[in-house]
């Protein structure tokens, strides 16, 4: 008889399967002194609980501490922490008022589930509102009532202090390291573009590569930009070596698509503008020769010059970028470029952006629908522990916000990841709490364990449930001196909490159980099909090449959120992750078509003949239909199609791509 091994399902492997990172190591030092020192200075004055609120607040800042660059430091830490004190402070006024509390906590469930709708900062934001909330409404804190949420909100100010230590020394620092990593993904695509023999998954992952640090860097830019647009001569310096970098990455597909080999010369000289951009040295004359501006930013003297000369499109395209590129950072005087085409885009006033957001929430029916969601969960655990004695029941409704936080992932694998990972902390909370004396003990043990949090976090959620179970427990330990009795009511809230938004937030809500990346691709292929008419249409020699840009990097941050999506979406259990899986080949292909799309404008603006009105509107009409298809249906089949454009047009590659995509996935009509 054949034995069967017994092995866990392919979902499960890939949720638990840790993320590859590099250890924060200035994350984990400010973890550790966060932490420990409010601790150590509580239990010095003789007031560990206050110590220990202090603590729960630094905590929260850790968890928000994930930033490089220090102005978003201030938004990512300071603003969630003033939820956070409104939060403690509702929960305080309504503790032991039963039904009261119950509602209460229920009504800001909901508020803080259409808050996480909004964006990274308000989701954060939203998240602390109701953790510290429910922490409110199910401890008893002590002093008075402004006390617990000044201490909590102390705690996470001394974060976000240490976080800002070296601002004046490094200030920009971070900006500067973003966009030169562009550089250097750039002469990596470059690269893999270039070799000429047609490797598909190598330029893939270095396209993919490009796009993740583009995002990264116009995230940064954008969010210094929103103060110091117009006026700061180095941000006016990063914003146009960011614009210089479009061309060589708009150049890359044209080497891809028709196997042009670019001289090593080229990528090699994109890492040295990448050095030069990230030490940020600027020349002090506009022109070459000795002691020019290319000599002080570490750069060949004669740079443009000495590069090959190039033959095809690709490479007449990279030269022209790099020329352009290096005459950006040589040029002494950066407020010249202030009037030079914004491919970044200005963004709106901060008041503008707020109502704005107001408004889209309020009006968002998928913001009511999560914030219905948890505000269900929540209520169900806030009246089951009202009517059932649990002993410190706030878990339950802990475990439910950490579970249904909709930008973390899968509901169900987040649920799985929440016990496991609860399991292997309370295995250490146990082993703290049976042999460490509280007292000054309590000091190191903190230290040690605030390192894990910032270190294991980017591994997994369920790495990062492990980290902060047993600091949670410790500290309220202090709070309430249970002693090892926390442990087990622990791991049945947990379970409890767990099972809850499984069921009401999970399996109740017939959307948990489909995909959005249908939705998401058609989405995109609707904005593919616009990009063509703007690449090709009536007047789109005319139409300013910053709008194509800035349209070109919508479509591809979409795709990388796609991509993003799928790799949630394959978490689910099946029929899910199944489904979720035969998205795959389709999100490749609008990939595909998005590059032969910029191949072929490439290839126009550098001398081959533009495409006819006819072949354009028979492009994005089969791209419409496409979209359209999607919205409709989950199951996809093949639907050949039919192109009437010449072979010799220049949109023959890009046909081919469209047909290729409705060959891999279309709608059965």
């Amino acid at each position: 008889m054949r034995h069967r091994t017994l092995t866990p399902p392919d979902w499960l492997v890939r949720s638990l399967k840790p993320q590859p990172a590099p250890i924060p190591w200035a994350a984990v030092t400010r973890a550790a002194i966060g932490m420990s020192l409010p601790l150590a200075i509580g239990t010095a004055a003789g007031k560990p609980t206050y110590g220990a609120l202090a603590a729960m607040g630094a905590l929260s800042g850790v968890i928000g501490d994930t930033a490089d660059a220090y102005r978003m430091r201030i938004l990512n830490i300071a603003v969630p922490q003033l939820f956070g004190a409104l939060g403690v402070t509702l929960g305080a006024l309504v503790f032991g008022h039963g039904w009261t509390a119950v509602a209460a906590v229920t009504l800001v469930a909901l508020i803080s589930g259409m808050m996480s709708t909004i964006g990274a900062v308000a989701s954060v934001s939203g998240l602390l509102l109701l953790l510290n909330c429910v922490i409110g409404a199910g401890l008893p804190l002590p002093g008075e009532w402004w006390l617990a949420p000044a201490l909590m909100t102390g705690g996470g100010l001394l974060v976000l202090a240490l976080a800002l230590l070296a601002w004046p020394l490094r200030s920009g620092v971070p900006e500067r390291t973003a966009v030169a990593a562009t550089y250097r993904n750039a002469a990596a695509l470059l690269e893999a573009a270039g070799t000429g023999d047609g490797d598909d998954d190598a330029y893939d992952k270095a396209r993919a590569a490009v796009t993740a640090s583009l995002n990264q860097a116009y995230d940064l830019v954008l969010a210094r930009r929103t103060r110091d647009h117009g006026r700061s001569p180095d941000l006016v310096r990063l914003i146009a070596e960011l614009n210089a970098v479009t061309p060589v990455v708009e150049a890359a597909p044209v080497a891809h698509r028709y196997g042009e080999k670019l001289p090593p010369e080229l990528p090699a000289a994109m890492r040295e503008l990448a050095k030069a951009v990230e030490r940020g040295k600027r020349g002090p004359h506009g022109e070459k020769g000795e002691g020019s501006a290319y000599a002080d930013l570490g750069l060949p003297e004669e740079l443009p010059e000495d590069l090959p000369e190039p033959h095809g499109a690709a490479a007449r395209a990279v030269h022209h970028a790099l020329r352009h590129a290096a005459d950006t950072l040589a040029d002494p005087d950066p407020l010249t470029v202030v009037h030079a085409e914004d491919r970044l885009g200005r963004p709106a006033a901060l008041r503008v952006r707020a109502r704005r957001a107001t408004r889209n929430v309020i009006l968002s029916g998928a913001s009511w629908r999560y914030g219905l969601r948890l505000a269900l969960c929540i209520g169900i655990a806030q009246a089951l522990v009202s009517l059932i004695d649990v002993p410190r029941s706030y878990w339950v409704a802990l475990t439910i916000t950490f579970v249904l936080k909709p930008d973390f992932g899968s509901v169900f694998s987040r649920a799985v990841l929440r016990a496991l990972g609860t399991a292997v902390g309370l295995v250490v909370a146990a082993a703290v709490l049976s042999s460490v004396e509280r007292g000054w003990w309590d000091v190191p043990v903190v230290l040690v364990l605030a390192t894990l949090i910032p270190a294991l976090t980017p591994r997994g959620y369920g790495y990062q449930t492990a980290a902060i179970t047993p600091v949670i427990l410790l500290l309220s330990d202090v709070l309430n001196h249970q002693g090892f009795g926390l442990v087990v009511p622990r791991l049945v809230d947990s379970l409890i909490g767990c099972a809850i938004a499984l069921v009401a937030g999970y399996l109740l809500w017939p959307e948990s159980w489909h995909t959005r990346i249908g939705d998401r691709l058609a989405d995109a292929v609707s904005d593919t099909a616009r990009y063509v008419e703007c690449a090709f249409g009536p007047g789109s020699d005319a139409t300013a090449p910053a709008a194509r840009a800035r349209m070109r990097r919508r479509l591809y941050r979409d795709l990388s959120d796609i991509r993003t999506e799928f790799q949630r979406a394959l978490t689910e259990p099946p029929p899910t992750g199944a489904r979720a899986a035969a998205w795959w080949p389709l999100v490749v292909a609008v990939e595909r078509i998005v590059d032969a799309t910029t191949a072929a404008r490439v290839r126009v603006r550098h001398g081959a003949d533009p495409p006819g009105a006819g072949e354009v509107g028979e492009v994005s009409r089969q791209l419409r239909e496409l979209a359209e298809g999607l919205r409709e249906v989950e199951v996809l089949v093949p639907v050949p199609v039919e192109f009437t454009g010449t072979k010799g047009s220049v949109l023959e590659p890009l046909r081919q791509e469209v047909g290729a995509a409705r060959a891999v996935a279309s709608p059965r009509r």
